[in-house]
């Protein structure tokens, strides 16, 4: 065997392993998963995990991978859901062998929920949720099975007929599985089935007034589907006993399910409810506010699906649940933006710096690498003059001894033009600095440099009569607390105050008045950006995606 090959089936991981063993032994000739979403909210990127794992094996084996929408909620569900769903998992770069929804099966689940009355395993039951709940004992007593067990096969269907035509009022009655209420497993007390909603479905409109459990419709509809691999989060474990047991009773194709560990971030939330309410609550623009960590917010700061995919396949599949750090996945867009990010000068907090023996009125053309990282992006060109804008940080009037960037008498690059010394601070009536008076070295071009003189800083600028005006958008982590999971104050306490800064005007070289939206810059020194959609005809915005460097752990040290 190779090396190659050797590698290859040593990190295999166990679900790679299980679909490889079915394959040769024949149980399954070709296999089909599937990715089957509630459609009650935007996706996150724990979802872009699940994305990655069910459509990766599907083309790594040859089979095929469905995209199933769970609509079996009519109160929470809507279009909107659905179509950004569907955009989310294109842009991952995947794309769905059949778009189902569990809605198409409505009819076959009440013919499944029928079949099991008949066979004296399912039965209507008038307790409100509060005494269904008390009858289901605890963990460690049994339940009680109350006297609507008892009653008539007849009488069960009769009344669960009802149901369906809109007979009774919501909660009025449900459909239970009869199972074993003495089971250790609570799912097998006798679960609700079916319960009563009269509400418009997004899909089947006011057909229906029943709606099944998603106990009780996911497996069939990974029967119905011939899913022969239906993988799920950990969390998910104690429902397979029952997930099995309906795919027995009904005698259907038998999908089998397997749990893998669910993909937690430092410093997020995953929980779809609580993004809902950070949305709800206004403490968030929207769905895709580039601080939530769903997969629109992430595609609307600038992450690109390679990073994503990157992160889902570092961080491998596993049975245990972990936390995973944010600065992996920000390592991962870093990786991917340097390799394919333009360069751009941007200067965020301008100080005026007027080079006095440049001629006045006169202008020239520097040129300057798009991407060192990639010989084939080619230069630009980037106007020059006698007035320059650099970063206020970048002066200091008195300067610590190894401060390599301006100061008096001291001397810098320009990055791709000349090097210039400080010759005058000019400051206004309070004392604060307004400009810069320097002088230029005309032999220190870059690229034809003959002056000999090196120096140990460079500094991004701008010219001012070409500068352009946009505003930036400096996003940061929404919340403070490393570990949200074992955080006990309410998490809406936890938010990160500083987790978006705006700077109105900064000052950019002319060529980001080309900017595309599909483009990604590295703002020279800064960090990495993107267009935002906020963008108009009179007003340029972009989102910072991510710093330069980790900045969070140089805090972390020094907390």
């Amino acid at each position: 065997m190779t090396e190659t090959l050797k590698e290859a089936e040593k990190s295999r991981n166990f679900l790679e392993e299980i679909i490889e063993e079915d394959l040769k032994s024949g149980k399954y000739t070709s296999i089909t998963t599937r990715f089957p979403p509630e459609p009650n909210g935007y996706l996150h990127i724990g979802h872009a995990k699940s994305i990655c794992l069910n459509f990766g094996l599907g083309l790594k084996y040859g089979g095929k991978t469905n995209l199933r929408f769970d609509d079996t909620n009519p109160v929470t569900e809507d279009t909107e859901y659905v179509d950004s769903i569907k955009a989310d998992v294109q842009w991952l770069g995947f794309q769905w062998a059949n778009e189902l929804y569990a809605s198409d099966y409505f009819d076959k689940f009440y013919e499944f929920a029928v079949q099991l009355i008949k066979a004296g395993l399912a039965y209507v039951d008038d307790s409100t949720a509060e005494e269904i709940a008390a009858q289901k004992g605890t963990p460690t007593e049994p339940g009680v099975r109350n006297k609507f067990s008892e009653r008539s096969i007849q009488e069960n269907l009769q009344l669960f007929e009802e149901m369906k035509a809109g007979k009774y009022k919501d909660g009025e009655k449900v459909l239970r599985a009869k199972i074993d209420m003495a089971s250790s497993n609570m799912h097998f007390r006798d679960p609700i089935m079916y319960r009563i909603k009269h509400a418009h479905h997004h899909r089947t409109g006011d057909k229906w007034c029943i709606y099944p459990m998603y106990d009780f419709a996911h497996g069939q509809s990974d029967s119905i589907e011939h899913i022969t691999h239906s993988i799920c989060t950990l969390e998910f474990i104690p429902h397979r006993p029952l997930y099995e047991w309906f795919i027995e009773k009904l005698n259907i194709f038998p999908s089998h399910q397997y749990e893998f560990a669910r993909l937690n971030l430092t410093y997020n939330v995953m929980s779809k409810r609580k993004l809902k309410q950070l949305v709800a609550e206004k403490y968030v623009t929207g769905w895709d506010d580039p601080r939530m960590i769903t997969i629109a917010g992430l595609r609307r700061r600038g992450y690109t699906p390679e990073s994503i995919r990157e992160l889902c396949d570092k961080i491998g599949v596993v049975k245990r649940d972990s936390l995973i750090e944010m600065s992996l996945l920000e390592f991962c867009i870093r990786e991917h933006l340097n390799k394919i990010a333009l360069r751009r000068m941007v200067v965020f907090d301008p100080l005026k710096v007027v080079i006095t023996n440049y001629p006045e009125g006169q202008s020239e053309v520097v040129m300057s690498e798009d991407n060192p990282e990639d010989p084939t992006a080619g230069s630009r060109e980037i106007p020059f003059s006698r007035e320059l804008y650099i970063e206020k940080e970048d002066f200091m009037e008195v300067a610590p001894k190894k401060f390599f960037r301006l100061a008096p008498g001291q001397m810098v690059r320009l990055k791709s033009a000349y090097i210039i010394k400080c010759d005058e601070v000019i400051k206004d009536a309070e004392g604060n600095i307004t400009e810069l008076r320097c002088s230029y070295i005309p032999e220190s071009k870059s690229g034809s440099d003959t002056s000999g003189i090196n120096v140990k800083g460079t500094l991004h600028w701008v010219s001012v009569p070409t500068a352009i005006s946009c505003e930036l958008r400096l996003y940061d982590r929404l919340f403070k607390v490393e570990d949200m999971l074992s955080d006990d104050k309410p998490y809406t306490e936890s938010i990160n105050p500083d987790s978006l800064v705006t700077i109105g005007a900064a000052y950019a070289e002319p060529a980001l008045m080309k900017a595309k939206f599909d483009d990604r810059y590295q703002f020279l020194r800064k960090g990495y950006f993107c267009l935002d959609k906020d963008t108009s005809e009179d007003r340029m915005v972009f989102n910072r995606t991510v710093t330069l460097k980790d900045g969070w752990a140089k805090e972390q040290k020094k907390g």
